[in-house]
């Protein structure tokens, strides 16, 4: 199983879930859902810790660059999240009321009135402190370490940043699928699953769409400010977007992002600070992706979708998913805390959330790092210099050995 990647193993986990929670005995659902229960509670204790571990190197980091052009770029790459994650909830709220009926499902165990199956025992884990007091807590600190410099202490927040990616991919992401296993066996045993596999291939497609719009509409912006083709820079930066899908990481991906900038020829030195920085701060996929989902699970339980509901948690994302981890689902593990704290979502509403967004991750990555292309080619214009694809032909030979 180890040789498989992540999504064929969710895919794996949620095709035995569904049996074992259709044809298989209630004992055995009955384990799951206790191993559910435990990893959530887990997962709850270090969603403050996981938090800190991302947000406090991020801001740290780029207030060490502090310039014209890292404002530039971080202001473009926020604007770009923000806005295509508010176009995804006016589009959310215009399609997806056509096929999700409002509170068809309960995902809170504690309202459900279907086949309920309890676990064996129960372990309680309470967090050291509030995700509100972790977020706080994480500016505080970045922008305190970035203001005076602190060079022990960025050094300790990178290496608690270590330990938080190495909690992430040795042990969330091995035990994942196990978890999507039992919330689906769950689903399944209460006859439910059919209409969320139903609701979410849909949910899915819309958010393919959205990703592909989104790099049409970012190239046209640069080539309407840089000049050039929009379609032509599409094509010049498809090979990065098959990488991203390949790969399902923006930070692997970034010397086939680089090589096809400098083919844009955006300029040598304007291209190596925005792409690396893009490709933690620009996640407009990313938040397409989360914010669709979000929608959906909450049009589903009957919960408040309105825009003074989402707009602040749009707001959020792009600030809390900052420098997450190159690990496949690293950007929703960053995410898990505004979802319960500000949309409230329980513990079975966040598995599923993980589950789909994974499901995805790599499309939501390829728009990513599309986008980061955009963005090059927008600083590129504004920092004063001309598309020119031949000064960075050299540069492109060194880079492809």
């Amino acid at each position: 199983m180890k040789k498989l990647g992540l999504l064929p193993r969710l895919i794996i986990a949620i095709i035995l879930g569904i049996l074992i929670g259709l044809f298989g005995p209630a004992v055995l659902v009955r384990i799951l859902i206790t191993f559910n229960g435990l990893f959530g509670n887990f997962l709850n204790f270090v969603i403050p810790l996981i938090i800190m571990g991302f947000v406090i190197p991020g801001i740290a980091d780029l207030g060490n660059d502090a310039g014209k052009t890292l404002a530039i770029t971080a202001g473009i790459a926020y604007l770009s999240t923000v806005i295509f994650g508010t176009a995804t909830y006016f589009t959310g709220s215009a399609i997806l009321p056509h096929f999700i009926d409002p509170g068809t499902m309960n995902f809170n165990p504690d309202q459900n009135t279907g086949r309920v199956l309890e676990p064996f025992f129960e372990s309680p884990m309470d967090p050291i402190f509030s995700v509100t007091t972790a977020l706080i807590m994480s500016f505080i600190l970045g922008v305190g370490i970035a203001a005076v410099k602190g060079e022990f202490l960025k050094k300790a927040v990178h290496e608690f940043s270590d330990i938080i990616t190495k909690l992430i991919s040795n042990i969330v992401i091995p035990l994942l699928p196990i978890h999507i296993a039992g919330i689906f066996a769950n689903l399944a045993y209460q006859g439910t699953v059919a209409k969320v596999l139903s609701v979410f291939s849909k949910v899915f497609i819309m958010v393919i769409i959205l990703h592909w719009l989104t790099i049409l509409i970012q190239y046209t912006i640069a080539s309407s400010m840089g000049g050039g083709n929009p379609f032509e820079k599409i094509k010049n930066i498809f090979p990065a977007y098959m990488t991203a899908i390949g790969t399902q990481s923006s930070a692997a991906t970034i010397p086939v992002t680089l090589r096809q900038t400098y083919k844009m020829g955006v300029n040598k030195g304007i291209a190596d600070f925005v792409i690396p920085l893009c490709a933690t701060i620009h996640l407009s996929g990313s938040t397409i992706t989360l914010t669709s989902c979000a929608m959906s699970i909450l049009m589903l339980q009957g919960g408040d979708v309105t825009l003074a509901h989402i707009f602040p948690f749009i707001l959020m994302l792009g600030v809390t998913m900052v420098a997450a981890p190159g690990v496949p689902g690293g950007a929703v593990m960053a995410a898990l805390g505004i979802l319960q704290s500000m949309l409230g979502f329980t513990e079975p509403m966040t598995a599923l959330i993980i589950a789909l967004y994974v499901a995805q991750d790599s499309f939501g990555t390829a728009c990513n790092i599309s986008g980061d292309g955009a963005i090059a080619c927008i600083v590129n214009k504004i920092s004063g210099f001309k598309l020119d694809p031949q000064a960075n032909e050299a540069y492109i030979d060194e880079l492809v050995k």
